[in-house]
């Protein structure tokens, strides 16, 4: 079975409960909607995450956020395919796989297109103190055309995302001290396009922080899903 949660910032705790409560296997799939935690400070901090996520049984997929390192700019990772697009992983932990912008995996009979990336906030905050910020956050012009070729050409089910589209943004949620005037939306206002031209079954999403759902949009922070709420019939996409 494949299993959605939100961002966990370097703590695992809750998917190690989540996983041995359920029992879930070698055969299941955890799907982290990014700021995971495990690429962030390059040290002892970050191989303590992946060691905890490694001892798990299922594969844990990772899809980008804002506030980690791609790994393509890590020199450990390497990239394999895997079911029908390209992950990067290490060696030492072969069970956490971080997905490729653009690309759409197939999974249970049910094909998920990724689209990971956002701004942070507290982009300010980071540089200031000397805290990690990478300008590669936000999907890049050559990313967001991948994107929209494969809408354009593939088929698929579900998307997988870091933020979500601007019409859906929870504004309950924005950061009193953050000026909004300040934010770049533009991941979210190109989401909007992405999200009006293609057809789906379902749009994950963490960043926000919250666990909400608005029509087919599922924000997840503490909260996990399950694909089970999905038949493999039918299909959609562009």
């Amino acid at each position: 079975m494949v299993y959605f949660t939100g961002d966990t910032h370097g703590s695992a705790f809750e998917v190690v409960r989540f996983c041995k409560r359920f029992n879930l296997t070698a055969a299941d799939t955890v799907v982290i909607l990014g700021d995971v935690g495990a690429n962030f400070c390059l040290d002892e901090r970050d191989i303590a995450m992946k060691t905890v996520l490694h001892r798990l049984k299922p594969t844990i997929l990772c899809i980008h956020g804002n506030h980690e390192i791609r790994p393509a700019n890590i020199p450990s990772y390497i990239t394999k395919d895997w079911n029908g697009g390209t992950v990067w992983f290490e060696e030492t932990f072969p069970n956490i796989l971080f997905a490729r912008d653009g690309d759409i995996y197939t999974l249970e009979g049910l094909e998920y297109l990724v689209i990971g990336g956002a701004y942070s906030v507290d982009k300010f905050y980071r540089l200031s103190r000397g805290y990690g910020w990478w300008e590669d956050e936000q999907p890049s012009d050559e990313i967001k055309a991948y994107v929209e070729q494969q809408i354009a050409e593939k088929h698929f089910d579900v998307i997988l995302s870091h933020t979500c589209p601007f019409k859906y943004e929870p504004t309950e949620v924005f950061l009193p001290m953050i000026d909004q005037s300040t934010v770049d939306d533009s991941t979210e206002h190109w989401l909007d396009n992405i999200e009006e031209a293609v057809e789906y079954k379902a749009w994950f999403c963490g960043h926000w922080h919250i666990d909400k759902r608005v029509d087919k949009m599922h924000f997840l922070y503490h909260g996990f899903e399950s694909a089970e709420q999905f038949d493999a019939g039918g299909g959609c996409g562009s």
